[in-house]
């Protein structure tokens, strides 16, 4: 399994990074191997910053079609990634360290990929840090859409069924601290809550 991850779709989210928002989609890749398997963050264990961004994650069924969907973090070591990227250098170091992708449990889909940012579906991400609000959006703000990704890795890349796609965070990103209690939620129209991640950091 392959987690495909694509960066400023938001446009809100690329601006706060100092990043003009991109017409076409920027996907970079994590192995299998950054996927957290508890609910314990060790950002203790990091040797730098760790940083959260919540995002809608997609299961690749048959025929490359969504047939799930779930709320992750795609957590970032921030002063890496800026000091990789004065360099022109890649952002491995940054991105695919040891435990820095993090999924809810998933919700079936059987809708389509230009579906998920229909107002009607009404998808809804947040993030609280603490209780507090850190992020918060409707997938029908991303400019960049799911749709515009899968078509973007089915002309260049190995995607196949079984893999992920984290389709993009919302502004709000920030550090995570030793202690911190995390409550991210993937919601629909009616409020329902699709999937969760609840999660403490050490």
């Amino acid at each position: 399994m392959a987690m495909w991850c694509t960066i400023r779709t938001f446009s809100k989210h690329a601006i706060e990074l100092g990043n003009q928002p991109p017409s076409e989609p920027i996907i970079f890749v994590k192995p299998n191997g950054c996927l957290l398997e508890s609910d314990v963050i060790p950002v203790s264990a990091h040797p730098g910053e760790v940083h959260h961004e919540v995002e809608c994650v997609v299961v690749i069924g048959e025929g490359l079609q969504p047939t799930g969907l779930a709320v992750g973090l795609d957590l970032t070591d921030r002063a890496t990634q800026s000091a990789l990227r004065a360099e022109q250098l890649p952002w491995a170091k940054a991105k695919c360290f040891a435990a820095s992708a993090v999924v809810g449990n998933v919700a079936p889909y059987d809708g389509t990929w230009e579906e998920l940012t229909l107002n009607q579906l009404g998808l809804h991400l947040s993030l609280r840090v603490n209780d507090e609000l850190r992020q918060a959006a409707a997938l029908s703000e991303i400019s960049v859409t799911p749709h515009q990704q899968i078509e973007a890795l089915k002309a260049w890349s190995p995607v196949r069924q079984g893999d992920l796609l984290f389709t993009g965070t919302p502004e709000g990103v920030g550090e995570l601290l030793p202690g911190d209690a995390l409550h991210a939620q993937l919601l629909n129209a009616e409020g329902t809550v699709l999937s969760e991640i609840i999660a403490r950091c050490e």
